[in-house]
This record gives C-alpha cells, structure tokens and sequence, in this order.
C-alpha cells in the first residue's frame, strides 16, 4: 500500500494540509459561491457594458464602418475579429450569457495558477480560492463589465507555467496572442527581459504586431486608432473613467497632490518596483514563486502609473499569488499581504468609500499595498546556499557533522 501523496517534501505542514483533497460538499459550496456570484449580475443594469462596447465595434465593421469611430472602443485591431462570432447574437442574449463566460475564464486562470504550485483543483486551497474571489469586489466587477481583461487573467499563470516547464517560447507566444487582444501584459515582456530569452521576447512582440498590423489594413479607416483612440487612451481617457482609475497619476491630484507632482511620484514609484522586480529575480529560489513574484511585481508598476488602472485588473495577478501561499517564504504568507486585499471583501461598508466614484481609494491601497509586501519579501530574501556537496558518490553536509552520509539519507 502506497503512502500518501503530501506534495513536494520542502513543504510544511500547512501546505500539506492546504494543498490536500477537500470534502465534495467543501468544493460544491464554494462552487455555489463563486456562480452565485456571477449570477447576480444577471440582474444588474448594463451587464457586459465593456464586452459590448467590443461587439459593437464588430458590427460596425460588418457594415463597412470604422470600429474606431467609437471613442469607447479601445482595443486593438485584432480584437474586433475576435469579437466578430458575438455578432450575430442579440444584447440580450449577450448580457445574459457574458457574465458566465467571463466568471468561466477566470476560473481557467485560477485552475493554471495552481497548477504553477502543483496544487490539485479539488483541494482546499482551490476551493478557498475560489469562493473568495466569489466575495472579492474585483472578481464582480470584472463579471459585471464583461471586460476582457480576462483573457489576460488566463494569459498570465498560462505564460508562468509554461515557462516554469522551460517551453518559454510557447510562454511568448501565449503573451503575444493576449496582448493582440488587449496590451494589458506588455510589462510581463520585462520577464523575457530578465530571463534573457530573446527567441520568446520576439514572439511576445511580432504576434500582436503582425495581427494588428493585418486586422488594421482589412478595415476602414484604421488610421482612426493613431489620431482618435491612442491620444484617448494617453490622455487618461476621459472624466467618465477618471473616477475610477486607481492609479497614483489618478488618485494622489484628487487627496490634493499637483498633477505633475504626482506624475514625477508615480514614476519613482514604478522605477522602484521594476528595480525590486530585477532584485526578486536575481534572488532566485523557488523557480515557481520566482517567477509568479516577479511577474507580479512587473505588473504592479505598470498598475502603478499607467492610466487607466481599475479595480479589475487584480485579477491577472492575485490567484497566483494566493497559490504562491504553499511555498515557504512566499510573500503571500504575510499578513500584510492580506491586508491588502481586505478592502476589496464584499459586503464590508466603509465609511465614506462606498461609492463606486470613490472605490479607487480602497484599490490604490491595494495595489500599492501588494508591491509594498513584494518589494520587503524581496528585499529581505536571500540567496540560499546548498548545504551539501556530493564528492566522488558521497554526500557531505556543510554542516557541524564532519561524517559523510549516504546519499540515501539525504532525500
């Protein structure tokens, strides 16, 4: 009879048992939290708004128009073909069936982030994970939207994952084919960067590049994104948007700081983050939790200053950093990590927060909180060093112990 499997032995006893298999009525319900919490959009005025701003933008090219006539749509080229089998489908059919896709790839990308950990979907960390995003504000909004930041939530752990197998060149790919959607994961080009694999960094580039490029000649009037969109989007977008843009170029002239104070603020700040995020890498140890805490780190900065930055684009990098959770070290285990993600529980009132013009206050704490947990845990870590050395067959401690042991006993 076979013993158990408790996982990797470098885990403790509470990856253990976190990482083990949970009770069906433990994953039901957390099942029933998370579709509940996709289900009540249903009743929500505007549901899949972003996702029909997209659609839209479909049909107008269906009828010989420019998809960027409409200011609202802000996508790349690519995505108005991607978008063209939504077409033919009526709104209400869409606002119906949207808040499921979305809430279905989410959950894709929590399955890929813990498969990075090697953590099973029906273990208790799954079922955790999963009914918390159910009660996490960034997961209903995403839901209510409809925005296709989800693809990129799938796009990130799959890019992490392959390239924790060595398939980094697949990892490009996988990050190109996102960013042709949406260019919500170009700071994760930095990691090819870091890692010196230039053959995935091309990839990541010339897709979304080359698929742009042909979507926009088989369009009319592609021109439109260069005079009307592009300028929009470096603006800020506009005062519809700015109230719920978290970034500190946002939110710090609305606390009173001067705006280009706050611009000069919010770049140190994300110059900051990219030097913890060389900082982390350079560190190493756990090849997994290197590259989820990096990766992470990459898109804080980017969330940091870049405008737009909403509530919603936590979702690219929490539930790996909550799968990150069952390695030892990982800044995931502090609690000021979760702290962090406190403000964002739904149901919990704040005093003058609970407006949704004023949620960007409680999303700046969280962005800004989960680079400040990174950036100590990274700071703080240290290189480790192997403490044994294997000489001619034997292995020798570098311990207080002068005898030789055999290699048996060192596993």
């Amino acid at each position: 009879m076979s013993a158990p499997d408790d996982g990797p032995p470098s885990r403790d006893g509470f990856a253990r048992w976190i990482t083990g298999r949970a009770s069906w009525p433990v994953l039901a319900a957390a099942l029933l939290v998370y579709v509940l919490s996709a289900g009540r959009m249903l009743g929500v005025r505007r549901a899949g708004m972003d996702n029909a701003v997209v659609v839209r933008a479909a049909r107008a090219l269906l009828e010989g128009a420019s998809p960027y006539a409409d200011k609202r749509f802000l996508y790349l080229p690519g995505a108005v073909f991607a978008a063209l089998p939504q077409a033919p489908f009526g709104n209400a059919t869409l606002s119906r069936a949207v808040p499921f896709a979305t809430a279905a790839l989410v959950l894709a990308g929590v399955a890929l982030a813990l498969r990075i950990f090697d953590v099973r979907a029906d273990s208790r960390l799954a079922a955790a994970l999963t009914a918390g995003l159910g009660l996490f504000l960034p997961f209903q909004s995403i839901v209510h939207l409809g925005n296709w930041t989800a693809a990129s939530a799938v796009a990130f752990p799959a890019a992490l994952l392959l390239a924790l197998r060595g398939r980094w060149t697949a990892a490009g790919v996988t990050v190109g084919l996102a960013v042709a959607l949406k260019p919500m994961l170009v700071p994760l080009l930095l990691l090819f960067v870091l890692a010196r694999r230039w053959r995935a960094l091309t990839w990541a580039v010339a897709l979304p590049a080359a698929i742009s490029l042909a979507a926009a000649l088989a369009m009319p009037r592609p021109g439109l994104f260069l005079t009307k969109t592009l300028p929009f989007l470096l603006h800020g977008q506009d005062d519809y948007a700015a109230p719920f843009d978290a970034s500190w170029t946002a939110v710090l002239p609305r606390l009173g700081v001067p705006h280009h104070l706050a611009f000069v603020l919010a770049a140190c700040a994300a110059a900051a983050v990219l030097a913890v995020a060389r900082l982390r890498w350079r560190r190493g140890g756990d090849e997994a939790l290197r590259l989820v805490e990096c990766g992470a780190l990459l898109m804080l900065a980017a969330f940091l200053v870049s405008r737009p930055s909403f509530l919603h684009y936590a979702l690219v990098i929490v539930p790996a950093l909550v799968a990150s959770v069952v390695v030892r070290g990982a800044a995931a285990r502090s609690v000021w990590f979760w702290m962090a993600l406190l403000p964002q529980l739904a149901g919990v009132s704040w005093p003058e927060l609970g407006s949704a013009r004023r949620h960007a206050f409680k999303d700046i704490v969280m962005f800004t909180g989960m680079a400040a947990v990174l950036a100590v845990s990274a700071w703080r870590s240290r290189p480790r060093t192997a403490r044994t050395v294997t000489v001619s067959g034997a292995v020798y401690s570098l311990s207080s112990d002068p005898g030789p042991r055999d290699p048996s006993e060192m596993r």
